[in-house]
Parts: C-alpha cells; structure tokens; sequence
C-alpha cells in the first residue's frame, strides 16, 4: 500500500475542457488532450511584372486561425477521473468494476457529441458556431475535420475506447473581417490587369472609393486617352497621398 502525499489531481481534479455548441447543450470532454496546436497562414500571389525577369508579389489576404488537437475517450476503464457530471462519473465508475463481457458503455455515444458538430443545423442551413475553453484557451470557430479511430473493442463488437483528431478554424465576424469597408488601402501601390468592360472611373472607384482620382491612374500609366484601355494591359495603380 501507497503511504504518502497524495496526488493533488485527486484532491482538485484537473478543469476539463468545455465544449459550447450555439443551440445545443454544452459539455466537457472525458479526457483533456495532451497537447493542441494552434496556426495561421496568410497568402501571397505573384504575378509577371512587366519586363522584368522576377515576379510581383502582392499580398492576397489573411487566414483565419486553426486549432488542433486530439481527444482520448475510454469506456472500457475509465472511473470517476472524467469530465460530465455526477451521472457520468457515477456510470463510468460503475463500468470500470464490471468484466470485460458485460461492459454496458458504447464510447460512441461520447465521441458522437464532437463528431455530430459537423452536421448542419436546419434552421441556419450551416454547421453550429463553437466555443471552446480549457483555462486561458477560449477559441470560437466551427469544426471542419474530425477523424474517429475505435481502437478497443467488447467481445460483442461494441466500441469501447477511441481517439479523435480534431481541426476547428476560427470564426471571425464580417465586421472584425474588414468587410464593412474597403478590402484594400488607397495609400499602396497596387497592379491590376485591364478585363473587357473596365474603365478608368469604375477601376478608381472600386480601389479607392473614389472615382474621380481615374486621372492619377492615368498619369502613372501615361495614358492620354482615358477612354481607350486595352484588355490584358497592366496598370499601375499609385498610392494616394493622404491629406493631413
């Protein structure tokens, strides 16, 4: 027998992360992962300059963040160490003292609750908003990957132990996005290639906002006749000074 200090994670269980689903009932995981990574990317395009032998690099756009992780769920073991409340500890505790053969647990029934919020919610036509918090983590995006691996089996076939590997990607409201205002600043350079139907005026208003300024995009591309764009052509597009 262990006489000695005991371990601390008894006497104050560890915080389990929480799960909140938008229009669903929320719930903590069994187990906490071990680890999660958490990454973004943002895109760059090149294209040809004009007689030049490197390409133009103009950035594209930001990506939303994306978080990874892998849970661990166990019915054939497990006691009272997982997370849910007093029932399932109860349930899962009373498990882990029955043989192999009458184990009643099938640990889909968990691992159902992370893999259903991939499933579109008939009434907004989309896949639930999620929140999830473990501590200082708070992240809120939708689940877009979950991997389910069943690697324990009862002797009648039922899953009894898995792991999930997860992938949620952030949810950034169109306000927070930028889309409320123009998508690009008026004071960078920025090169567009002409397409059938383009003007000077349109071009100065969608990049600028401003339709009148088409006469600095003729000046910096030496175009007497604003009238005549040849589709194909690539114009330079000055930054605009801003007034103080």
């Amino acid at each position: 027998m262990y006489i000695g200090v005991p371990n601390p994670n008894i006497l104050v269980p560890l915080e389990k992360m929480k799960i909140e689903p938008e229009g669903k009932s929320s719930f903590e995981v069994l187990y906490n992962p071990e680890s999660y990574i958490q990454g973004r990317e943002v895109k760059y395009a090149q294209s040809q300059g004009v007689a030049t032998n490197t390409p133009v690099i103009q950035y594209t756009g930001g990506g939303a963040e994306v978080l990874q992780f892998r849970l661990f769920f166990d019915s054939m073991s497990s006691g009272s160490e997982v997370g849910g409340g007093l029932v399932d500890k109860a349930k899962f505790l009373g498990n882990s003292l029955l043989p192999s053969l009458t184990k009643l647990i099938d640990v889909r029934t968990y691992t159902n609750k992370v893999y259903s919020l991939m499933e579109i919610d008939p009434d907004k036509h989309v896949p639930p908003l999620v929140k999830l918090k473990w501590a200082s983590l708070q992240f809120e995006g939708h689940l877009i990957s979950c991997r389910q691996n069943f690697v324990r089996f009862s002797e009648q076939g039922v899953p009894l132990r898995a792991w999930l590997d997860c992938v949620f990607q952030e949810y950034i409201p169109p306000k927070k996005a930028g889309l409320a205002r123009p998508l690009e600043s008026p004071d960078t350079t920025k090169y567009r290639t002409v397409r059938q139907g383009d003007s000077l005026w349109a071009l100065a208003a969608r990049e600028y906002g401003q339709p009148e300024q088409w006469r600095a995009i003729a000046d910096a591309n030496g175009l007497a006749n604003p009238r005549l764009l040849r589709s194909g052509a690539r114009l330079v597009l000055p930054a605009l000074k801003q007034e103080r």
